[in-house]
């Protein structure tokens, strides 16, 4: 299997980990020799409910015995889609009511940003450096991280970037804005978290020039940080929020969520203005509808502050230097590139999953499922003490 991987399949890196999966369950994931590795990033925190999750299951299971794909999105009533339109907006404030399900959290950026285009008239869009969005060609031209992008120029046009958490920037959100987008608690940057109100004057400069605000929770959205979404830590609606990962429970999906005025302006002038054949899939949005319906009907998202703090607890350590990071989107900031690979590659031989952030180097992902148990927490915690303890010695 490993020789078809390599010869068949695409491969995003020289060095794929290449762990040949046979099964999951939980917090575990099992090769083919069925060793078990603990969990602690949950697919890039797209599993909040774990793996094999039975309610997820239950809930794809029963899709499927009635129908699966039957029309593209928009068109026929289908009431997975319409069940998690209208749980997502029940949870959210107002005005964000409308919803709009792709297939991944890229596609739902690029919704997003041509839907500003759309509001406002404009051109111009503002993002922040070290930003991620996704990986296609809109998305692209809002990452704030030129080494990633120079091979795929040109991206879209009119687009400045400002830093994140940097006051005096606010005066280059202008008269000719169309939307300021930003992730609300920057990712790929080292789970950057907004300061000293920031987020809430970027609402009040959008507000005077007539910008649209956009806030990607495609990561710390779906119960992550303690809140549903990560915005209401922080005093901000936005115009249009972006989710994806955690929302599918393992599923690929993406959703953009505005106001009704807004989202409707797609409907006309052109028609089509936005269009995905498989977005809204009813087996996917089952599994959605489900695993939403667990995070905000349980106490998992008061649970993940307290596992937070069962984390920052347990990770001391002279080669720790920082925890950054709210709830279960953690990172762990080591001196060194050399000690962070280090500490990924032997975690992994040890049965202990961990992974790298984008565009710091320096930092180690523990975005582990909502669900895990705080005696899972200490035992993968443990693991890497004592791997930072041989690294300390050598």
């Amino acid at each position: 299997m490993t020789s078809d991987f390599f010869k068949y399949q695409a491969q995003t890196t020289p060095h794929p980990l290449a762990l040949e999966v046979s099964h999951a369950e939980g917090s575990y994931i099992y090769d083919t020799d069925n060793k078990a590795y603990l969990d602690f990033i949950a697919g890039v925190s797209a599993c909040p409910l774990g793996h094999n999750n039975p309610n997820v299951v239950n809930a794809v299971k029963t899709q499927l015995d009635k129908y699966m794909h039957v029309m593209v999105y928009g068109e026929y009533i289908q009431k997975p889609a319409v069940d998690l339109a209208k749980l997502i907006a029940s949870n959210l404030p107002h005005p964000l009511e409308k919803t709009y399900l792709t297939n991944s959290g890229t596609e739902a950026i690029e919704g997003a940003l041509k839907l500003a285009k759309r509001a406002t008239g404009r051109t111009e869009t503002i993002a922040a450096h070290k930003a991620y969005h996704g990986n296609t060609m809109g998305s692209m031209s809002v990452m704030g991280f030129e080494d990633r992008k120079q091979a795929f120029r040109p991206l879209l046009p009119d687009v400045r970037f400002i830093t994140f958490n940097k006051e005096s920037d606010l005066n280059q959100i202008t008269e000719k804005t169309a939307c300021v987008i930003l992730e609300t608690i920057q990712g790929g940057a080292g789970f950057i978290e907004p300061i000293a109100g920031y987020l809430k004057k970027i609402r009040h400069r959008c507000n005077a020039v007539g910008a649209l605000l956009i806030l990607d929770e495609i990561q710390p959205g779906i119960g992550r940080t303690g809140k549903l979404f990560g915005f209401e830590h922080y005093n901000c609606i936005p115009d249009i929020l972006v989710t994806g990962k955690g929302l599918g429970g393992g599923m690929p999906i993406g959703a953009f969520t505005t106001s009704s005025k807004l989202m409707d302006l797609l409907q006309d002038n052109p028609k089509l203005g936005h269009i995905t054949t498989f977005g809204g899939h009813p087996v996917i949005a089952a599994s959605a509808l489900a695993t939403l319906k667990e995070i905000t009907e349980t106490n998992l998202m008061e649970q993940a502050l307290e596992k937070e703090q069962l984390f920052r607890k347990l990770l001391v350590h002279p080669l720790i230097k920082d925890i950054r990071g709210k709830g279960l989107m953690l990172a762990i900031i080591t001196p060194s590139e050399t000690i962070t690979n280090t500490l990924i590659l032997k975690a992994q031989k040890l049965g202990l999953i961990l992974f790298w952030l984008l565009f710091e180097p320096k930092a180690v992902r523990i975005t582990p499922p909502l669900t895990i148990s705080n005696t899972e927490i200490t035992k993968g915690c443990k693991v890497i003490i004592n791997i930072l303890d041989e690294i300390l010695t050598e």
